[in-house]
């Protein structure tokens, strides 16, 4: 059983993932861990996303991307992973600064992403090493490179 992947586009450009792919990239990640969960990635414009950043994370830019876990009220049985605000803008610009293929770049942000989602992170040493090993994992499930190599 897959997960459930919702996609709002607020920006649109011809190099853009398919909903089909930004789906399957989302199940890589979360379906063995979260079966049956749901989440949505919201495509947004470099505005949309450095006013994201700066609201929820000081931070006055855009990024690439942004995880908003769910959080259940008590005693909610739901099974939402929560949301992704990827900036369709920054993504390319990186691809483009780092010689990356665009889709493989794209990959990268939904799994790194989702993978915030199941409570994986980076603050420190040990969990970005845990973290970037799941991430180079999965990404060679899709054949993509090493997206930390030099």
């Amino acid at each position: 059983m897959g997960i459930v992947v919702d996609v709002i586009r607020d920006f649109e450009s011809a190099d853009l993932p398919t909903d089909e792919q930004l789906e399957s990239w989302a199940n890589l990640a979360a379906a063995d861990r979260k079966p049956g969960a749901e989440l949505c990635i919201r495509i947004v414009d470099a505005t949309e996303s450095q006013q994201l950043n700066a609201d929820y994370r000081g931070k006055d830019k855009p990024t690439n991307v942004l995880s908003f876990p769910f959080e259940a009220p008590p005693g909610l049985p739901v099974n939402i992973l929560g949301d992704l605000a990827i900036c369709a803008e920054v993504v390319a610009h990186e691809a483009e600064q780092q010689n990356k293929q665009l889709a493989h770049h794209w990959a990268h942000m939904v799994i790194h992403g989702t993978l915030h989602l199941l409570g994986f992170d980076h603050i420190n040493d040990q969990d970005a090493e845990i973290m970037e090993a799941l991430e180079r994992e999965l990404l060679a499930c899709l054949d993509i490179p090493d997206p930390y190599a030099e």
